[in-house]
């Protein structure tokens, strides 16, 4: 032992080979005395830099600024590690799987993925996390605490995360670009789960069925068919859910609210999916395209049942007659020919319809409304299918064909009048076809 050995306070016997591993017991084994005290909230450090740093915590103060983008920050190791933002700097490497990370604790927090690390455990429900900041978020769902608030509108957030994703809604911040088509989004994820729908990649998978999914919810929603177990009940018909989302919207059936508005014609809507759906009534996108013919779409379900006309898919059955359809819609107003319902009435005449569309079109016999105009010669009409009917006219186009000798015919009805000259039979025991192009 040297001769200053007398003159210190602490004798240290230990195995500790280099200088690290001896701070690191001393410290452990002989606690220094924090002499230096805030006094604005009477905290206590070892070093006098340690409580200058900890001050700017209450002044705000911040010394050093980013050359870059001007963010500025009240420690130099904390500009340090934003730089490496721009310049994409990723010194700290895991040895396991080669990911790399641009702060040491991003790495340490990165290696409990290979250990299985849970060393933070709630006390309340025994759930066990292997980072600290996510137990204490986690604690905050049982104790529903919120400390991180929007200055704007007032909402209060767990994390200061979620927070700051929020502010994005206020600012209209879309900082995450799709290098496939260029859309944006205010959030990594969404971005993650959008870059699927061009690669098609589908990681999380069913493991009673096999089905896959983009994005982990999905998978968790799909497991519901599954169980059966709906956890969301309204409050107001007891109607049960299986997620919280779908009794979200279908609260809105009872309240009337519709959040989200058109913000060119002032549509509102009950969902969000819904607006995304009408806006391209005014941009005219169209983004689903039909793999067989071209044809493109701008919803993907009139995508889905124009691929039947291809396919000659009809998986809609009518349990009453067997009869089968390609839309739902088509089946449900068949439907209403065994049940003999008429739930939608004229208000001038009295006058019932099974089908909305058909009411619509009877009350232009009222009106005089014939909003359906040829471009032509200008003849109006009260139904769409009218008009199409009327074009062919000036097309010549004559797309109905005799099975029996080969007639063309450019409406359907003078095709099965005709069918009846060999036949004798009606209507709904002729041959009919159309012909394909």
């Amino acid at each position: 032992m040297d001769s200053c050995a007398e003159n210190r306070p602490f004798t240290c016997i230990t195995s500790a080979v280099t200088r690290k591993e001896y701070v690191k017991h001393h410290v452990q084994a002989h606690p220094r005395e924090k002499r230096f005290t805030c006094k604005m909230c009477s905290s206590c450090f070892y070093k006098k830099s340690h409580l200058t740093t900890h001050i700017q915590t209450h002044t705000g103060e911040k010394r050093f600024s980013c050359e870059i983008c001007k963010m500025k920050f009240s420690k130099v190791c904390n500009l340090k590690t934003h730089i490496r933002t721009h310049t994409g700097e990723k010194p700290y490497s895991c040895e396991t799987c080669g990911t790399c990370f641009t702060t040491k604790l991003h790495l340490k927090n990165h290696m409990t993925v290979h250990t299985g690390e849970k060393a933070y455990t709630c006390d309340i429900c025994q759930a066990s996390f292997s980072l600290k900041g996510t137990l204490v978020d986690h604690i905050r769902t049982h104790t529903g605490e919120k400390p991180h608030t929007c200055e704007v509108c007032g909402a209060s957030f767990i994390k200061k995360s979620n927070l700051k994703n929020h502010m994005r809604i206020h600012t209209g911040e879309k900082p995450f670009l799709c290098e496939f088509c260029d859309c944006s989004f205010s959030l990594k994820g969404t971005l993650t789960e959008h870059i699927r729908t061009h690669t098609g990649e589908k990681p999380y998978s069913c493991e009673v069925c096999g089905s896959c999914f983009t994005t982990k919810s999905h998978l968790k929603n799909h497991m519901a068919t599954h169980t059966g177990y709906k956890r969301y009940a309204c409050e107001i018909c007891q109607a049960a859910f299986a997620m919280k989302g779908s009794l979200i919207q279908h609260n809105r059936t009872h309240t009337g609210e519709k959040p989200f508005s058109c913000e060119v014609c002032g549509t509102s809507f009950s969902r969000s999916t819904h607006l995304t759906n009408h806006m391209r009534r005014h941009t005219g996108e169209k983004p689903y395209t039909c793999k067989i013919c071209g044809m493109s779409f701008s919803l993907q379900g009139i995508l889905i049942e124009h691929t039947r006309t291809h396919t000659g898919e009809k998986p809609h059955c009518c349990e009453m007659c067997g009869l089968a359809f390609s839309r739902k819609s088509h089946l449900k107003n068949h439907v209403s020919i065994h049940t003999g319902e008429k739930p939608f009435h004229c208000e001038i005449c009295e006058s019932s319809f099974s089908r909305k569309g058909n009411l619509i079109d009877h009350v232009r016999t009222h009106t005089g409304e014939r909003p359906y105009s040829c471009e032509v010669c200008g003849s109006t009409f009260t139904r769409k299918s009218h008009l199409k009917n009327h074009i062919r006219i000036h097309t010549q186009e004559k797309p109905f064909s005799c099975q029996i000798c080969g007639k063309l015919f450019s409406d359907k009805s003078n095709l099965n009048n005709h069918i009846k000259t060999h036949t004798g039979r009606s209507k709904s025991t002729s041959i009919m076809s159309k012909t394909s192009g």
